[in-house]
């Protein structure tokens, strides 16, 4: 893949939180040397098991956390680089002492970026103020970013919003608990939409949602990149839906990426026993289908990130885990056809 052709690069992207253990802090490793790209238009899922990391990547993409570490490009502009230097196999390069070797820290202001890097949050009923009408609160964005020469054209703009995510104008002075929870994250898309950004981070948008709403704002995603050309980073539980709305699919499990592929490719050839095991999982609506398929129940219980076995993360749970998997991180290796897996034996 070209370098020119990604709208986002991350590499190597950390992301620590200091937790106080008695009298001293340790790192809650959140997200722990996570690589991956989306192109211009792209789809690239994200799913695992709840405090894998999903969101907390989404969030510092965005910065509204402060990454701990790594590299962000976004449209060819280098928005965070730690300074990190890693080797061809992409392990740290540290000096004599074990520190990593630095060099030359970029942090921009991200201000000017927001418009075109928006996010839809995963709770409707919280990411929306109470005391605004939906008239405000998708102008709110048009006002940061004064994208408007008048009031009248402000009103047009919002209600054109409006009826670009299935809304009707008269919705427009009532105030958010007067809603639904899938009109409320319509309101939600068309607030991130306003600014007319190039990339939105999706952070499980139908998990709070009732079946019959998820496929309603699901296809509404899907026509308004057809339409509008937005790349989503698309975090959710579901893979049925992620498998439906993905053109590539990442797969985290304890801060690391352990597995990515075209949609289609992860759905049909699993490599990770991880991935194996969260696709045994999915329901299958033909009953023979089902009684054959046999469910890959993991043993043991996920490990605490505040005290991460060393090597493999997934090694404790794993029937393949071998000393070297105890002993190393395996790298995310090409498997051909742009699928990546990191395991040492499969």
């Amino acid at each position: 893949m070209e370098k020119q052709n990604n709208l986002l690069e991350v590499s190597h992207l950390k992301q620590y939180f200091p937790v106080r253990k008695g009298l001293h802090k340790i790192p809650l490793k959140a997200v722990d040397d996570v690589s991956f790209t989306i192109r211009p238009g792209e789809t690239l899922g994200l799913v695992g098991e709840s405090g894998c990391g999903k969101t907390t990547v989404g969030r510092t993409l965005l910065r509204l956390y402060q990454p701990t570490g790594g590299r962000i490009v976004f449209d060819n502009e280098v928005l965070y680089d730690s300074g990190e230097q890693y080797d061809e196999n992409g392990k740290l390069i540290v000096d004599a002492d074990g520190k990593p070797v630095l060099g030359k820290k970029i942090d921009k202001d991200m201000l000017p970026y927001r418009k075109q890097m928006q996010m839809v949050f995963q709770d409707p009923y919280s990411s929306l103020n109470p005391r605004m009408t939906v008239e405000d609160i998708i102008g709110e964005p048009l006002d940061v970013h004064k994208l408007y020469s008048n009031r009248k054209e402000r009103r047009e703009k919002i209600l054109s919003l409006m009826e670009t995510v299935g809304l009707n104008a008269e919705h427009a002075m009532r105030y958010a608990h007067e809603f639904s929870g899938g009109q409320r994250q319509r309101i939600g898309i068309a607030r991130a939409l306003a600014v007319n950004p190039k990339f939105i981070v999706c952070d499980e948008p139908v998990s709070a949602l009732d079946v019959s709403i998820q496929a309603q704002v699901v296809n509404m995603f899907e026509e308004l990149q057809d339409k509008l050309g937005v790349a989503y980073l698309f975090i959710a539980h579901d893979l049925l839906v992620v498998h439906h709305i993905s053109d590539r699919i990442a797969v985290m499990y304890l801060g690391k990426v352990v597995e990515i592929a075209d949609a289609d490719e992860l759905n049909a050839n699993p490599v990770h026993p991880y991935t194996l095991s969260l696709l045994s999982a999915v329901p299958i609506p033909d009953p023979e289908t089902a009684r054959k398929s046999q469910r890959i129940v993991l043993e043991g219980d996920v490990p605490s990130p505040l005290k991460m076995p060393s090597g493999c993360p997934f090694r404790t749970r794993c029937r393949y885990a071998t000393e070297q998997c105890a002993a190393e991180m395996p790298p995310l290796k090409d498997r051909g056809n742009g699928h990546f897996c990191a395991c040492w034996n499969k």
